[in-house]
This record gives structure tokens, sequence and C-alpha cells, in this order.
């Protein structure tokens, strides 16, 4: 299975860096699934009904979120009933939407996603590794799945390892976001999980993590409120990974970076 993941879009040069660039790597790439992390994507936290329904329309098939997933309280009555768009599995039970979807590819092949939150630094949340452990052992990769995907969304790289490791060979792939940075540990781990600390963000690097850096970098210097944080409004980089699986096992084969915009080195398949 090919499964193509875009890392946290920020706002609107993130929208429209995934616009530009979705297409063409559509093409070339062949996807099997197109997974995006969309938290932040409307003003830079919180997702809308109306964005999600735009990232479908360009060809997202599963949104995945993380803390700010409630930010924008409309979002509620969408995410209730719509189960593409997830929300942290280890939330509370009763909490809206679901943080796990069983997703048929157009190719007829079946992927389990999964949205989850790690607790380092972060809100205090249901264990992720005992939640997801107990989910995907009822699973059997090449029989009742033919891959099994986690965006484990937190804060420290230290959490995220550890995650990827307790379940290495259970699951497809652990790719982490949430730090809006892109790390340059892509690899296969011994039991043939792909993983990546942070996919990076979908944005303006000609920033602070995403946020103007004329209102950010203020803050830091002279340690008093000031003008409320705002996206950053330059052109956009796509940041994500590729991971490419065998069908009958699970099991990763390949995983590489994208980085597709200014700033940053290029990086594609």
């Amino acid at each position: 299975m090919k499964i193509l993941f875009i890392g946290d879009v920020m706002g609107r040069s993130g929208r429209e860096a995934l616009a530009q660039h979705l297409p063409m790597l559509q093409e070339k790439l062949s996807p099997d699934v197109v997974i995006a992390n969309g938290e932040n994507a409307a003003s830079g936290a919180g997702i809308t009904d109306k964005i999600a329904k735009d990232f479908f329309n360009l060809g997202v098939e599963v949104i995945t979120t993380g803390n700010h997933v409630w930010d924008k309280r409309e979002v509620i009555p969408y995410i209730a009933q719509e189960p593409r768009l997830l929300r942290p599995v280890n939330f509370p039970p009763d909490a809206p939407g679901q943080g796990m979807i069983r997703y048929k590819t157009k190719t007829g092949k079946t992927i389990i996603i999964i949205n989850a939150m790690a607790r380092l630094f972060m809100e205090a949340l249901d264990c992720p590794f005992r939640t997801v452990r107990a989910l995907v052992e009822k699973e059997k990769m090449g029989q009742s799945t033919a891959a099994i995907f986690i965006d484990f969304h937190g804060e420290t790289t230290s959490e995220k390892m550890a995650f990827a490791h307790y379940l290495d060979g259970m699951v497809t792939a652990v790719i982490g976001t949430h730090t809006h940075i892109p790390t340059a540990d892509t690899h296969i781990m011994k039991g043939g999980t792909a993983y990546m600390s942070d996919a990076g963000m979908t944005g303006d690097y000609d920033s602070v993590i995403g946020m103007d850096k004329n209102i950010a970098v203020p803050r830091f210097v002279r340690k008093v409120p000031g003008e409320k944080n705002q996206p950053a409004t330059g052109e956009g980089t796509l940041c994500g990974a590729f991971i490419v699986s065998d069908d009958a096992t699970g099991r990763a084969l390949s995983i590489a970076p994208i980085r597709l915009g200014p700033i940053l080195p290029q990086a594609m398949v």
C-alpha cells in the first residue's frame, strides 16, 4: 500500500500549499490513500466543517487532528457525524467523534488509521500506549487490514520514539505531528514499522512554527503579552511523508520525507 501523509496544515498558507502541491503528488505517486493533519487549518488553531470539506474535495481522504481539535466549536456537530475527520483516540470515550477509522481505499484495499495524542507537556488524556495497543492487538495486518497507520500528536521526541518502539511490528507506520518542524529520522524499525518523529508543518516557514514572526519574536524578547499571535501569510511549504508497505504483511518497505516549497531544502520521492 502507498500512503501519503501531509503534516499539520497551518492557516491559509498551509491550505494554499496543499491545494497547489497535492494534485502533482497524486499524479506522481499514485497513493492508495491520502491523510492530512488539519488541526491548525482554520486561522492556525482548529478546523471547521467547511475546511474539512475543502480538504476532501482536494483529494484528502482522512483528516487527523490533535490538541486543537475543539478550538473551533462549530466543528463539534460535524465531527460527531463525519467518520473521516478524526480526533485523538485517547480522549474520553464520550467525546464527539472517533479516533480510528477502518477505511476502504479507491483501489479496494483496507487501512486502519488511528489518531492518538501524547501526554508529556500535553493534556492529561488516557494512556495512548495502552489505548492504541488494545486496538491493534485485535487486528492482523495482511488479513483483517492491509496496513495500520498512526498519527501520534505530541510534543517530545522521546515519547514519540518510545510509542513507536512499543508498537514496532504491530503497525505499518507511526508518524509524529504537532511540533511543526520536520525531523531527519525517517527510517524503518527492526520490526517493520516506518517512523518519523515529526512530519513537519504545511505552511509558511518564514515564521515561528507557522506564526507571524513579527508578533511571536517580541513576545519572547520582552516577556510581555502583546498582539495576539496570527498565522504567517507567506508562501507555504508542503511537508509530509510517503510510505510504501507490503500488503501481505503490513510492514513498511520504504519511507521518504516530502518537502515542497520555499525556505526548506526540497525533498521528493
